[in-house]
């Protein structure tokens, strides 16, 4: 028997040998060439495609449509299925590949029938670069016609990849969109909501709209709320819910981008350097591509090009970089994008014919596995209807997206920029969703500017109303006075050659007055870590390229500070400290501040969950009364600037503003305090502080980066198309923005003209496929904060494309 066991067992470890084997063929079926010849139809002369020991490509072409078919092949053979994610999340046909569990996903993006626009709108998308993208997405097909098998992914899903269309790369651009702007507009239906369930001093409260650490590119920090008397709000004398009935919902994650740049006037030889770091969703493969792109240009002084940067998949086109004159960046702003419109007699259960202007649109979502499924789509002139009401109204979304001319290729001639005036004026004719563009050139000045699709509001349209053609009372006006508004690019706010020789942006509000009420308030973040690097950089007087990566790296907690006092004090003060309360172990477990968000701080992270326990007490208590009139219907707005009124509450204690569930501010402060120890599952008493101090932040803010499709694959195989999980530095409120699977998607620090001395960081790595050299290749460059050199090293690889 045991002789039989044996060859049994043998037989099974050689059918698991065989599987292994198998499986290893078929994934190196889908790797890329990387060295010798290869004909790419098209091509006007050869060029040669160079990787580094990261995979970074050199592309070498004789004019920039080549270079162009060149890096589609590229993209096709390195990303492919990460294009088509894309491209499926703008046009909301995702469950063609995932199935029925992508359909709720999809109808919120169909709504948008974003494919239907872009081909409506396609040539004014594409404009005089259609001969570019038509060269793109036949380098992309052929690229993925090159493959011996197709890409590994469509493997697993058992689904055939679709070929690349000059459409694709309009939606990868949309696709942005999503990522960057809110396509729910969810802040001012929130607004919306709550203005018509809380009187008005108590509404005005909570959309106090700035903080005492605000640090804006111009004009001066709004500063904290002024709190209400007793005789204008009073909680005490307004409805809650039963106890227990409170709505204990989830703190919201905080995001956050930055980039800044000094003058040449504060570099030893005269260098504009700039600093990027677009924070986002963090994957393997990460989303951008690391490309230098080197091709004749008769139209730039030299007649050629040499642009170094980040390529998005997709598009054919350097979104940030440098080209040795002037060296551009981004990040995402939080301007007004999109308006609601209230529509008399167009919910889908009012009688029909009286909705103005209703057009119907039926979308079909293909859906593998299972019949397509039919959506229909109602829209108006302002835009699709998307919230019925009791009374028969409905609320139309009007979204810059929508329009036409939301998005084009003009981003594609910043590649020729020898200025920053130049790029300024590049600048008027590029469309995409909106962002602080900060440019700096080789002769040491630098600039700043919104750039992309702005509204041109007429009329009673207002940036501070949450939803427009509504009276006071929630009742639409007829006629409407807000009519459908339009985009332009031209006029947008900017500063140029600053005199103190610095700019810096981090997704907070910049502007003042005016330009404010004309751009309006898109929920922008906490000024916290803006002011930080603002401080970092008026804390020196000459920069180098290190000094902006150290800001970059800034994990201080300074924004926590008062909150650790705060809790030692309040610890203190109630005598309550190490006596078995919540707020004493609390105390205790962090007494010794290590001041940074560093993964082996107890501190940071049990003074970080106090303070959000606190907050979301008082978010709950000060929108009650909304909770007890809107139900089930309530959906709490994400409160970016509550700090503004959280600290003065916590300063004053008025009675008149204490949540209806406390006895006391104490009792708050203590209850958030039992908050933090039921999220961690201890229990109050004398062994609660030892128990807090075996929790850090590294536990928590442990890297979780993994390729889409890692979640679908067992355990022991997930790890595989995941990057190490590793304990990471740095949080929101400050310049290293880090959360598991949310940080910087790429840093750049460069200066024009010195790209020689630049540095660079991308996670996740250049290749999306796990057998590949260049999985991961400088991942860990970016974890531990390790420069990276910004050119490309020495060519491993060298593949020449003939026409």
């Amino acid at each position: 028997m045991a002789k039989w066991i044996k060859r049994g067992v043998l037989a099974l470890l050689c059918l698991f040998a065989i599987a292994a084997v198998g499986a290893w063929w078929l994934l190196r079926g889908s790797l890329p060439q990387l060295q010798g010849e290869l004909a790419l139809p098209g091509l006007s002369a050869p060029v040669t495609i160079q990787r580094d020991a990261l995979g970074v490509v050199t592309v070498d072409a004789a004019n920039q449509t080549d270079a162009m078919r060149a890096l589609g092949y590229v993209h096709g053979q390195e990303r492919y299925f990460e294009m088509d994610l894309l491209r499926r999340t703008a046009a909301g046909e995702l469950s063609a590949l995932f199935g029925e569990r992508a359909l709720d996903y999809d109808r919120r993006h169909r709504v948008h029938r974003l494919r239907s626009r872009v081909q409506r709108e396609l040539a004014a998308f594409a404009n005089d670069k259609t001969a570019l993208l038509q060269a793109y997405s036949d380098g992309v097909n052929a690229g993925l016609r090159g493959l011996s098998r197709k890409p590994w992914p469509y493997l697993l899903l058992q689904a055939q990849p679709e070929a690349w269309t000059v459409t694709d790369s309009a939606l990868v651009g949309y696709a942005m969109y999503f990522d960057l702007q809110d396509g729910a507009n969810a802040r001012e239906f929130g607004d919306w909501q709550l203005g018509h369930s809380l009187p008005a001093p108590l509404y005005r409260l909570l959309s106090h709209a700035g903080t005492s650490w605000d640090a804006p590119l111009f004009g001066a920090p709004i500063g904290d709320a002024v709190l209400p008397g007793a005789d204008q709000v009073d909680l005490r004398k307004l409805p809650t819910p039963a106890p227990g009935g409170l709505l204990q919902l989830p703190f919201p994650d905080e995001i956050g981008s930055n980039n800044f740049a000094v003058a040449g006037s504060l570099t030893a030889d005269r260098r504009a350097i700039v600093a990027d770091d677009m924070h986002l969703g963090l994957r393997a493969p990460n989303l951008w591509f690391r490309a230098r792109l080197r091709y004749a240009d008769a139209r730039v002084p030299g007649g050629r090009i040499d642009a170094n940067g980040f390529t998005l998949p997709g598009l054919p086109a350097l979104v940030v970089g440098s080209n040795g004159q002037v060296a551009w960046a981004f990040t995402n702003s939080y301007g007004d994008w999109a308006d609601w419109s209230l529509e008399p007699g167009c919910a889908s259960t009012a009688k029909p014919g009286g909705c103005a202007g209703l057009i119907e649109h039926e979308e079909l979502i293909a859906v593998k596995g299972g019949a397509a499924r039919k959506f229909l789509v109602r829209e108006t002139a302002w835009g699709p209807l998307m919230h019925d009401n009791a009374d028969g109204s409905a609320l139309a979304l009007r979204w810059s997206a929508h329009l036409p001319g939301a998005l084009n290729m003009g981003l594609s001639e910043l590649t020729r920029a020898q200025s920053v005036d130049d790029a300024m004026s590049i600048a008027r004719e590029v469309a995409l969703p909106v962002q602080n563009l900060v440019v700096g050139d080789r002769n040491g000045k630098i600039g700043w500017r919104l750039l992309g699709p702005i509204p041109e509001r007429e009329g009673d349209c207002a940036t501070t109303l949450a939803v427009e053609n509504a009276d006071p009372r929630g009742q639409a006006l007829t006629p409407p006075t807000c009519p459908p508004w339009t985009i332009q690019t031209q006029d947008a706010p900017h500063l140029i050659a600053p005199p103190s020789g610095r700019l810096w942006t981090a997704n907070t509000r910049t502007l003042d007055g005016l330009e404010l009420e004309r751009i309006g308030d898109g929920n922008y973040v906490l000024g916290a870590r803006a002011g930080q690097i603002r401080d970092g950089l008026f804390a020196k007087q000459r920069f180098n390229e290190r000094d902006l990566l150290a800001i970059q790296l800034d994990d201080r907690a300074l924004f926590l500070q008062r909150w650790w006092k705060l809790l030692q004090d309040q610890a203190a003060r109630t005598g309550k400290n190490g006596d078995g309360t919540a707020l004493g172990a609390l105390a205790t477990a962090a007494q010794h501040w290590e001041g940074r968000a560093e993964p082996g701080s107890v501190s940071y992270r049990l003074v970080r969950n106090w303070r959000r326990a606190v907050h979301t007490r008082i978010a709950n208590g000060l929108t009650a009364p909304a909770q007890v009139a809107l139900g089930k219907q309530f959906e709490m707005p994400e409160f970016k600037q509550l700090e503004g009124v959280v600290w003065p509450l916590l300063e004053q204690r008025p009675a008149n503003l204490l949540p209806r569930n406390e006895a006391s501010w104490d009792d708050l402060l203590e209850h958030a305090a039992r908050d933090v120890l039921d999220d961690f599952g201890i229990a109050p008493g004398a062994n609660a502080a030892a128990a807090l101090a075996k929790h850090t932040w590294g536990e928590h803010n442990t890297a979780r980066i993994c390729h889409p499709l890692a979640s679908a694959l067992p355990g022991f195989a997930k790890r595989a198309l995941c990057m190490p999980f590793e304990q990471l530095p740095g949080d929101a409120a400050m310049p290293r923005v880090q959360r598991p699977d949310f940080g910087a998607s790429e840093r750049m620090v460069v200066s024009p003209g010195h790209e020689v001395d630049g540095i660079i960081h991308m996670p996740g790595g250049q290749s999306g496929h796990p057998l590949s050299p260049f999985w991961g290749a400088g991942h860990d460059d970016w974890v531990h904060g390790r420069p990276t050199p910004f050119l490309p090293g020495q060519a491993r690889y060298t593949l020449t494309l003939k026409p």
